[in-house]
């Protein structure tokens, strides 16, 4: 038995090293097989292509010009419908030219590159470029060019072959190059790979008037250039798998999800991350239940400049169906549900983050909430809706600047925090401010109130709010400073009223009749 045992251990150590260091091209069964996308594989210098062969669609039909026509390469055309069926390695495919009834498709058992040279192709019936191949497809956006794809509205289907884009691949789409390319979907998805999606440069342009603009099984990922979306549902959705944000600029209109990692099965095998590393991010959401940025596992944001909104009721800004973790970044939500929400955690150790939202919590996350650093402003609407919301779990705060405003909050955990918290409950009308100084003439906390609210309920941490005696006011004028979103730091404020006076002593403390917050979280809002 121990023999059988050292020997399964050493197989599966082998097999772990294949797929470490082989190709995925190379691995049998790989169709099935499906691998996180590798760097050095994914980059186009690390490829060879020694030869090249040109397709131009024109009115009169596609031209094509085969230099491997025997030699394993067979390209048979039908008006400007080109089929290309390859058996040899190191093919470039350069496409330029304009058909308004034509299509490529493209069978290959191993990797290609395709050159998008100026080309503009309209299907009546299929995707403008379809791929039945599940190899790695370096698309190449050749500088200075247009290149546009569309597809019809209904589909020819072809008996054990799938379609479901514009630009349809069931391998790998890896995009380079600085051109332009305008993809419209008209039956499904704009641009759909049945493995993964990824972006190193170029300015791209998915439209979808029916689905999504960019749909993949498993995996997005976006390096570089720009990606521009409208869709009927998703921007983008990954069904099986991650999505992984390390740099470009990313914008999205869509009636549904803006970038979600959807995957709702068991399998243990698969996890549904997010992930952003850099970039700047847009989504606007217009549909009912749209979540800007969502995930069905961990979130992780660790910088970049990320702005969304959504206008529809139920439609929440960014959510984790696990842990969500923001380490810096700039990030604006609006939102008309929760602006920020997770299932089991959220932990905030830096960036700056502004939350608004119309009808529910800023803040809200079902499990704890800890925050360790950066500028953090949420808003919530009236009671029982809060700035921040852990319903009763542990509130941890140990660094940062911290306001929330709503009709309640939940209310930090005082022996979880080694940072001093105030919370204060009166009412608030929009566009006063509200500034606490110290006794010795410190202003340590100068707002402008977003919002009217009655009763209202404040929620204010910071470094700066130390032992000692402090007065409220509310009202009056402030000069200098640098203003972030209402929040005024290194201003004077003057005039106003005299709210109250209090002194700071515990971890946290409360003035004014507090609104839905216990000692370790309130019981907050839905």
């Amino acid at each position: 038995m121990k023999k059988n045992r050292i020997w399964t251990g050493l197989l599966a150590l082998s097999v772990l090293l294949c797929f470490a260091c082989c190709d995925k091209e190379d691995l049998p069964g790989s169709e099935e097989e499906r691998v996180v996308p590798d760097d050095s594989a994914d980059d186009v210098g690390n490829a060879v292509f020694s030869q090249t062969l040109q397709i131009v669609f024109s009115s009169g039909g596609a031209t094509v010009t085969n230099p491997l026509e025997g030699k394993g390469v067979t390209v048979s055309t039908n008006g400007n419908e080109v089929v290309v069926t390859s058996t040899v390695e190191e093919v470039e495919y350069i496409v330029s030219g304009t058909t308004t009834d034509g299509m490529l498709k493209m069978y290959s058992d191993y990797k290609f590159q395709l050159v998008l040279d100026g080309v503009n192709i309209t299907h009546a019936d299929g995707p403008a470029i379809n791929i039945q191949s599940k190899k790695r497809v370096f698309v190449c956006l050749n500088a200075g060019t247009q290149n546009f794809l569309t597809d019809g509205s209904a589909y020819t289907t072809v008996s054990g072959e799938d379609m479901k884009a514009a630009f349809f691949s069931e391998g790998q789409l890896i995009f380079n190059g600085s051109g332009a390319l305008t993809v419209t979907g008209n039956y499904k998805h704009a641009i759909c790979s049945d493995d993964y999606v990824r972006i190193y440069e170029g300015a791209i342009t998915a439209m979808s008037k029916v689905a999504d603009g960019m749909h993949t099984n498993d995996a997005f990922v976006m390096d570089g250039g720009a990606l521009t979306i409208q869709a009927a549902t998703d921007g983008i959705e990954c069904e099986k798998g991650y999505i992984l944000i390390n740099d470009g600029e990313i914008t999205i209109q869509s009636a549904d999800d803006g970038i979600a990692a959807s995957y709702e099965e068991s399998d243990p095998a698969v996890d549904p991350y997010l992930e952003i590393h850099k970039g700047r991010i847009t989504v606007t959401t217009t549909g009912t239940s749209a979540k800007a940025i969502k995930s069905r596992g961990d979130l992780i944001i660790h910088d970049g400049e990320i702005r969304v909104k959504t206008s529809q009721r139920e439609a929440e800004g960014i959510e984790s169906k696990k842990t969500l973790t923001i380490n810096g970044g700039t990030i604006h939500v609006e939102a008309y549900d929760d602006c920020i929400n997770a299932a089991n955690h959220i932990e905030i150790n830096g960036g700056d983050i502004y939350c608004y939202s119309t009808a529910n919590d800023g803040i809200d996350s079902n499990g704890t909430l800890t925050v360790t650093g950066g500028r953090v402003i949420a808003i919530g609407t009236s009671s029982p809706e809060e700035g921040f919301d852990c319903d009763r779990n542990t509130f941890k705060i140990t660094g940062g600047t911290l306001i929330g405003i709503g009709g309640a909050t939940s209310t930090p955990t005082a022996n979880a925090c080694t940072q001093r918290a105030l919370v204060y409950s009166g009412s608030g009308t929009a566009n006063t401010l509200f500034y606490l100084v110290s006794s010795d003439g410190k202003e340590v906390l100068t707002y402008l109130i977003p919002r009217s609210l009655s009763p209202m309920t404040l929620l204010f941490s910071s470094p700066s709010l130390e032992q000692g005696s402090y007065t409220i006011y509310s009202g009056g004028q402030t000069t200098g400073g640098t203003n972030f979103n209402g929040l005024y730091e290194g201003a004077t404020s003057s005039g106003g009223s005299q709210l109250t006076t209090f002194t700071v002593q515990s971890i946290v403390t409360t003035v004014g009749s507090q609104q839905g917050g216990t000692p370790g979280g309130g019981p907050g809002g839905r």
